[in-house]
């Protein structure tokens, strides 16, 4: 199933609606769909890539739109759904601890998810089921998704061809390193360096 949706998107890459087809494969991705939109955009941007910065903007804007209907389902189908069956099983306030810990790191959480190959869609309904701040939610999502999408964007308009194999190979684990490097050092600022002195 996963290889005909991967044909079927290849093939619109391929189609005069490859802009539209881009922007809807973006927006459900990051609620739904399996393949990723970068399938779109790579064979987008090596065909004409006069227009890499416009099909990067197109994706980030998208997925950042599909990202907030991904957050409004965790946010009302969790309460519809969710919530009443853990309260029955006694697990109501094991979700509030969990909510509680992934609201104090939900900007990182958002943050990975956004840029590596991690499911976005996981995080866009964890962070409305368990009311991450909006604002926050928003703000992260258009850093990680703009990253994500401009560097592809970037690498191919300078590479081209060449590229494409480290994009769909590597890319993502060289984010993976960067963000938890990022992290790391943000928590010694935080938790290391004041017990220092």
């Amino acid at each position: 199933m996963l290889r005909a949706l991967y044909d079927w998107t290849m093939n619109l890459a391929a189609s005069r609606h490859a802009t539209a087809a881009l922007a809807g494969v973006s927006f459900v991705e990051s609620s739904v769909f399996p393949i990723p939109p970068d399938a779109l955009l790579i064979p987008m941007i090596l065909a004409d890539r006069s227009k890499a910065w416009y099909y990067a903007t197109v994706a980030t804007i998208a997925s950042v739109i599909g990202g907030l209907f991904g957050y409004l389902i965790g946010a009302f189908l969790y309460q519809a759904v969710a919530a009443p069956i853990l309260a029955f099983y006694g697990y109501g306030d094991a979700f509030e601890a969990f909510a509680a810990k992934y609201n104090e790191w939900g900007a990182w959480a958002v943050l990975i998810a956004g840029v590596t190959p991690f499911p976005y869609k996981v995080i866009t309904i964890a962070s409305g089921a368990t009311h991450l701040s909006l604002v926050v939610f928003m703000v992260a999502s258009v850093i990680a998704r703009g990253i994500r999408f401009f560097a592809v964007a970037g690498l191919l308009y300078a590479f081209g061809p060449p590229i494409r194999t480290f994009i769909e190979k590597r890319l993502g684990l060289v984010f993976t390193v960067f963000l938890l490097l990022l992290a790391g050092g943000f928590i010694i600022i935080k938790y290391i360096l004041p017990g220092s002195h």
